[in-house]
């Protein structure tokens, strides 16, 4: 087969698809996958018209994914707004599809991947951002994905592990305001821990209340973010905290800590903090020198670095920046933040704007923007 020929054919068919309705994302989709699709029949079946059957193939995967998209949508609107505690709902065929695409063929990373774009609804940017890789790499890695599961049964679902780090991607993903899908990671995992007993299964539902219950108090009116010191904490929900304390407590009590309850202790400290000045840093640090031991996450190591500079100063906090790699996502914010705390105005608010270029999303943008600001008024008075 002339993979040249694939190449120099995707603009045109793209452009087909794109005319015919397809938004440009969806189209790319649909073309990588009937690009899949060419490569595993053209070697026994070569079409007489290579552009003609990309172009059909292309727009029949535009399709059956739209389809699919509006299948998910569907189930998501019959949830509510914020999850109810107790018992799990009626079982829908969900978690099962998130099984199933954590195939025991793929690696965990292809599996988190592939289900998080076909079951979950990320877009391949999105799930890119999650892993801190290119675009162009997580592309790769959902067609490869895709590659390897072409050929195979169904038959026999991933564990549960894979299935824990998809929910937790999905639930920040839909936390970070981005995709609104938290709530339906929430009862995902209430399924999930229903029919499980497994201490971090209960550590993720828990971490997930606990991060759910603030919910309300993360934005103001006009729609601009509100850091969690800032928060009135009259407006976050008691009932979930209460609820993912019991149930982290009971996850805590089987002596089998795992990364979801490490990160749930974390959220857990701060929930019970009835003022921002009342949070208990010093154990918050010792949860994050847990969580690093756990995972060894750049990410995990930055947010410890802030935990840090709260409990120890903030000179301690920029040590512990110093070690890690300027170009982790938010690490200007965190270097900002500070910079601001140790007195260095003019330094943090170049950081500042430094970060908003870098925000993820609009309202994080709009957020550093604003601290810049007003740190620049400050040092023209």
């Amino acid at each position: 087969m002339d993979e040249v020929l694939l190449r120099n054919l995707t603009p045109s068919v793209l452009t087909v698809l794109v005319r015919r309705g397809a938004d440009f994302a969806a189209a790319e989709d649909a073309v990588q996958d009937a690009l899949v699709e060419a490569l595993r029949v053209w070697a026994a079946d070569p079409p007489r018209d290579a552009k003609g059957w990309l172009v059909t193939a292309a727009w029949r995967k535009f399709l059956d994914a739209t389809r699919a998209d509006t299948a998910r949508r569907r189930r998501e609107d019959r949830v509510e707004e914020e999850p109810a505690p107790g018992p799990a709902p009626a079982v829908d065929d969900t978690l099962q599809l998130y099984f199933l695409c954590a195939h025991p063929s793929l690696t965990p990373a292809s599996a988190v991947a592939l289900t998080l774009r076909a079951v979950g609804g990320l877009t391949t940017r999105q799930i890119a951002e999650a892993y801190l890789v290119p675009e162009a790499t997580m592309a790769q890695r959902i067609s490869r994905a895709k590659r390897t599961v072409s050929g195979v049964r169904f038959d026999r679902p991933g564990d549960v592990a894979t299935v824990l780090r998809v929910l937790y991607l999905v639930f920040n993903e839909g936390y970070s305001g981005d995709v609104d899908l938290a709530a339906e990671a929430i009862r995902l995992t209430r399924q999930l821990a229903a029919r499980i007993d497994h201490p971090e299964v209960a550590g993720l539902l828990a971490l997930m209340l606990l991060h759910h219950a603030r919910r309300a108090a993360r934005t103001a009116s006009d729609g601009s973010l509100v850091p969690l010191a800032e928060q009135d904490r009259g407006r976050w929900d008691t009932a979930s905290i209460a609820e993912g304390v019991g149930i982290l407590q009971a996850a805590l009590a089987r002596d089998r800590l795992g990364e979801f309850q490490a990160q749930a202790a974390i959220a857990a400290l701060h929930a019970d903090a009835p003022t921002a000045e009342e949070t208990d840093w010093v154990q918050i640090v010792e949860w994050y020198d847990e969580l690093t031991r756990l995972t060894d996450s750049p990410v995990v190591r930055l947010n410890r670095a802030v935990a840090v500079g709260e409990a120890d100063g903030p000179r301690a906090g920029l040590a512990a920046l110093a070690a890690l790699d300027a170009s982790l996502p938010r690490h200007s914010a965190v270097a900002a933040y500070l910079h601001e705390r140790d007195g260095d105005l003019a330094t943090a608010a170049r950081l500042y704007v430094e970060a908003a270029h870098k925000a993820p999303n609009l309202a994080e943008r709009d957020h550093l923007t604003r601290q810049a600001a007003r740190l620049n008024a400050r040092g023209c008075r």
